[in-house]
């Protein structure tokens, strides 16, 4: 899967309880009717990723869906998604214009001025 759009906010590393887990959020704004803000979480090696990219940015992340199921103090089964991302990519703002080749002119034929009916009928129906 892969969300694309523009970049809207890129955090710092932070690290998570006692174990030495790394993570690093980034926003990606789509581009369509109803804009949506995506949030995106790269974990440990991967938060490294994001040192080359700026708020405004064209990108394309590659993620994956990650669900996990939590047991919380009241005994309550709670459920957690996170949108993870693996891969990161600059978009080129030419891009959506090399999906719209031109199709190249189609010649022109005259038509035929000395035309009867017994020449074309050479068809077998």
């Amino acid at each position: 899967m892969e969300v694309t759009g523009k970049i809207k906010m890129v955090d710092t590393t932070k690290e998570v309880g006692s174990g030495g887990f790394k993570k690093r959020d980034i926003v990606v704004t789509t581009d369509e009717q109803y804009p949506q803000h995506i949030l995106v979480q790269f974990v440990q090696d991967k938060c490294d990723l994001l040192n080359n990219y700026q708020v405004g940015d064209a990108v394309k992340i590659d993620i994956n869906l990650r669900g996990r199921e939590w047991t919380n103090p009241q005994g309550e089964i709670v459920y957690f998604n996170t949108v993870q991302g693996w891969r990161i990519g600059k978009v080129q703002a030419d891009a959506s214009q090399a999906h719209n080749v031109p199709m190249p002119a189609t010649p022109t034929f005259e038509p035929a001025a000395n035309f009867t009916e017994e020449e074309h009928d050479d068809l077998p129906f």
